[in-house]
């Protein structure tokens, strides 16, 4: 998959293409099924697929300020797009001039111009151009200009839910990622690696491990359910999201218990993901260490149980 991260990388000669352009956060149910649309007529057709897409995330540079959490960070975004297959992705810089870009420009120019579009792909709400202005009636009659196609594509609903990066966001907030599993997927994870300054050796012989600091979307404060890649290995993990109130500390930590441990190699760079499966509990704030060491004893249990049970259940 080619990635082009300004307009003027994409080459003169790159030919004729499907696309879709949007945010696609997350790379949800309902972004895969489009882009598994563009990405299959763009073969019958003998064309190029290609998601555009922007960084910063548009809410970040109108709203300076902005406290909007990233489902997917830039480099598991694009991890994620060359899982489906696609051709190339053109990761536009969201900056002034963008974002001053009328929507008949941004058809003309980007659309036609550099990529050479055939057909449009989008959802039934899709904004573009300067202050949103453009909307898929605009892009139709654009496309009519242009000689490019637009098919819209409805709101996917699932369980009772309509598959959006917001919705998935509120899940994982109110600490369900078992609702955020069916909306994305997949299980939705964090890829981080472990906090700096505990002295690792070539070999790590404690089950715990603290993870650097994240600066997306983590799930609400509590003790999950977890699955915990450390580098290549997987293990069965409890993880606690939070503040750590019985110790009396304000600090923010992200820490996971490997279930089934033993001593591994791990330096300071090495890749940790975590899988959030379900919620144990809130946090708590405990009388002493020895009730918080119980309760963990607790959660180790109910975890190792749910997890047991998971894996007859793939095996069945």
């Amino acid at each position: 998959m080619q990635v082009f991260r300004q307009l003027s990388a994409v080459p003169s000669d790159f030919g004729l293409s499907i696309v879709s352009v949007g945010n696609f956060d997350g790379i949800h149910r309902a972004h895969r099924k489009m882009l598994a649309e563009i990405v299959s007529r763009a073969q019958e057709q003998g064309s190029k697929s290609v998601a555009v897409t922007f960084n910063p995330h548009p809410a970040r540079y109108l709203r300076h300020d902005s406290s909007l959490k990233l489902l997917t960070p830039e480099s598991e975004k694009l991890h994620l797009f060359e899982s489906t297959g696609l051709d190339a992705v053109l990761l536009l810089p969201f900056d002034e001039s963008l974002r001053m870009t009328s929507a008949r420009d941004f058809a003309q120019n980007i659309l036609r111009g550099a990529l050479g579009t055939k057909e449009i792909h989008e959802g039934f709400n899709f904004r573009f151009g300067n202050k949103g202005a453009g909307d898929i009636q605009t892009l139709t009659k654009l496309g009519q200009d242009f000689g490019f196609q637009v098919f819209s594509y409805p709101a996917m609903r699932l369980r009772g839910l309509e598959v959006s990066s917001s919705a998935i966001r509120n899940v994982l907030q109110e600490g369900r990622p078992h609702r955020a599993r069916h909306l994305l997927g997949r299980t939705f994870s964090i890829l981080s690696s472990p906090a700096r300054g505990r002295g690792y050796g070539s070999q790590y012989t404690v089950p715990t491990i603290n993870l650097a600091a994240y600066d997306e979307l983590i799930p609400q404060n509590g003790v999950y359910i977890t699955q915990t890649r450390v580098g290549a290995e997987c293990f069965d993990s409890v993880t606690n999201v939070g503040n750590r109130p019985t110790f009396g500390t304000d600090s923010f930590a992200i820490e996971t218990h490997l279930l089934n441990f033993h001593p591994i190699d791990l330096g300071e760079d090495t890749e940790i993901e975590v899988f959030f499966l379900r919620r144990l509990r809130g946090e708590i704030k405990f009388s002493s260490p020895e009730a918080l060491r119980e309760q963990i004893g607790q959660d180790v249990k109910k975890a190792a149980r749910y997890l047991r049970l998971a894996a007859r259940k793939s095996t069945l």
